[in-house]
């Protein structure tokens, strides 16, 4: 399936077929299920395979919920400096450091949303959830027009150590949410979310972005990237891998959502299937969406 943003101009959207090609061509070399947008935020070039089909997020609904925590501090709802004890209650499996700290630590906000993005700290995630509160995250999607992007509860662990599911939004609620775990966008929603940030049309843009750049995965778009500024954030899942983030190209930077979903058998190194698919896209979008008009 095929389509171009609703908001670009036809001559964009026609991108002459080669990019759109040479992307289904890869994708259907593997076995698993692809999602993706992107666009060049310069030239307005843009591309997507199923990029409005509704996904599972991973860990990149962790970006949604940055994005409301600066918001709520610009309206003086909570401040960055303050101080959040981490309980036991907080504390969760999967990736993370915080987890190896003893509960009734006390951590300063800003650092704790830093550790959600830059290592995807799950515990950090639990933490900032039960501050702003889930409903919080979509009522900030719904202003800013992103209907599809959904948090919906609090991280239970990593498949081996589970917790009780808990925190969850009205959305998470919903027996139709429920396959979606803790989250659920779109790849044009989160190109648009990005788009945002990059315009400077957020609280905390600047800030946010340069978080995304320190983050530690880049097993996935920054793979086949070297030598480019990269500000990302990446999910995984049993059979998910995602990555969303902005590439900086001489041709202007270049955002992106990836997703790719029904990864047989379950394989958390490097080289997953998953990873690999995600790099090899990525650099094929970059090639694409960096030629001059």
């Amino acid at each position: 399936m095929r389509n171009c943003f609703t908001f670009c101009l036809l001559p964009l959207c026609l991108l002459g077929g080669e990019l759109e090609t040479a992307l289904e061509k890869r994708i259907a070399s593997g076995p698993a299920k692809v999602f993706l947008a992107a666009k060049n935020l310069k030239t307005g070039k843009s591309v997507s395979i199923r990029g409005t089909e509704a996904v599972r997020t991973a860990s990149t609904i962790k970006l949604p919920v940055l994005v409301d925590v600066y918001a709520q501090a610009s309206e003086g709802k909570l401040k960055l400096d303050e101080e959040l004890v981490m309980r036991q209650a907080d504390i969760v499996s999967g990736s993370g450091v915080l987890r190896e700290l003893s509960a009734g630590t006390k951590l300063k906000l800003k650092d704790i949303g830093n550790l959600m993005i830059v290592v995807s700290d799950n515990t950090a995630t639990n933490m900032l959830i039960e501050r702003i509160g889930a409903d919080a995250v979509n009522a900030r999607m719904d202003k800013l027009k992103l209907p599809r992007t959904r948090l919906m509860r609090k991280i239970r662990g990593d498949g081996k150590q589970l917790k009780a599911a808990e925190g969850w939004s009205q959305a998470g609620l919903l027996e139709e949410n429920k396959k979606y775990g803790i989250g659920s966008s779109t790849s044009l929603e989160m190109i648009q979310l990005l788009e945002m940030l990059e315009s400077g049309k957020l609280a905390g843009s600047k800030e946010i972005l340069e978080i995304l750049k320190r983050q530690q995965y880049s097993d996935g778009i920054g793979r086949k990237l070297d030598g480019l500024t990269i500000a990302n954030k990446t999910g995984s899942l049993d059979h998910l891998r995602s990555d969303v983030g902005i590439v900086y190209t001489k041709a202007g930077p270049i955002a992106m959502a990836i997703t790719v979903e029904d990864i047989p058998g379950i394989d958390y190194g490097e080289d997953n299937i998953g990873l690999l698919m995600i790099a090899d896209l990525a650099r094929l979008i970059v090639d694409g969406l960096s030629q001059s008009l």
